[in-house]
């Protein structure tokens, strides 16, 4: 199999010059851009946003962009090896940190890219997800599958701060991403299915399938509270591997969002984890604890609250310093799957 590629400037310049008035261009000297041997050259820069840089920052749009003017007061995290302006933490994953001020409310929308948040800190807040009212407590995971109407508020009387992961570059490049507003929701005076039809792994409501199907995304939050407590008796009675818990549809046992993935982790002291590389991106948002990430060579200390970057079949090797670790991780794996080519690799 040849390796050397013919280049645009061995063509002669009358030739290039016909290729353009026509709007053609030769393969050859791009091939092994797109198609590269054997592996992946992600574009994507591994790298750990300190929560302690972002958050006076963001604490400072609050006093200079009212939520009225801002719609959604976000700053959102741009991968290095895209530069400034790059809405993408990774190729498929937007991540932003939004800013609610107590008595604030963010206007109703829906959209077409998937959104999930995950609660960074603060009380009060809650956003309201078609009709259905859900609290945001630290550490949550809180669903806003695309097409569905939600709305933020805060009743509380501190700064409420959660993560947005969005499949945002996915719908950018397929030049379908568009919002569509409203009013703010009524919400229903009920608690969420979080906490009524689906407390209990294992158990969903009983339905006659023929006329009541299951709902498309039927628990919309995931408390932490309760993931932190499967994970630590998951560690308990299993081996001494990687401690991870995957977030899913309880009705179908899917991934709980279409093109996202999201799995809690539980990092014990001490321990060095290193996971196969994944042909998925990913994105880790520190819950508790802290330690570092060596990440193709490259160390990242980081600890709770921060969010790290992790490109395509990234060697990666977590270890938690002091007391166990918490962290989600954000990837782009049932994209991947749903187009038939995620793959594992051994170290």
């Amino acid at each position: 199999m040849s390796t050397q590629l013919g280049t645009l400037e061995e063509l002669p310049q009358e030739y290039r010059d016909a290729m353009s008035q026509i709007a053609v261009a030769p393969l050859w000297p791009q091939m092994r851009k797109v198609l590269p041997h054997d592996a992946p050259m992600p574009v994507t820069q591994a790298h750990c946003w300190a929560f302690s840089d972002i958050r006076p920052l963001l604490l400072r749009a609050g006093e200079l962009t009212p939520v009225e003017k801002a719609e959604r007061r976000v700053l959102f995290l741009v991968d290095p090896g895209r530069g400034a302006g790059a809405m993408q933490a990774t190729s498929t994953i937007y991540v932003g940190m939004q800013l609610l001020l107590p008595g604030e409310t963010a206007p109703a929308h829906k959209h077409t890219p998937s959104a999930a948040r995950i609660v960074v800190e603060g009380e009060g807040g809650y956003t309201v997800v078609d009709g259905d009212r859900l609290p945001m407590e630290a550490g949550d995971l809180i669903l806003t599958p695309g097409g569905c109407w939600h709305d933020h508020g805060h009743c509380g009387s501190k700064p409420v701060i959660w993560l947005d992961a969005l499949d945002l570059p996915l719908f950018y490049y397929l030049e379908a991403s568009y919002a569509v507003e409203a009013p703010l929701q009524t919400p229903r005076n009920r608690p969420d299915p979080s906490e009524v039809e689906y407390r209990a792994a294992g158990l969903a409501p009983a339905r006659r399938r023929d006329i009541a199907p299951p709902p498309s995304y039927p628990m919309m939050r995931f408390p932490w509270k309760r993931t932190e407590q499967a994970l630590r008796e998951y560690a308990r009675h299993g081996d001494n591997g990687i401690v991870e818990l995957d977030y899913i549809n309880p009705e179908t046992g899917a991934s709980c969002l279409p093109t996202l993935g999201f799995t809690a982790m539980m990092l014990r002291q001490g321990k060095s984890v290193k996971p196969v590389r994944r042909s998925a991106s990913a994105v880790f948002h520190v819950i508790a604890g802290k330690g570092h990430s060596t990440i193709n060579g490259k160390r990242h200390d980081w600890s709770a609250k921060d969010v790290i970057s992790a490109p395509v079949f990234a060697a990666i090797d977590h270890v938690a310093e002091g007391d166990d670790a918490f962290l989600i991780r954000i990837h782009d794996a049932p994209l991947q799957e749903k187009l038939g080519f995620y793959e594992e690799r051994n170290r």
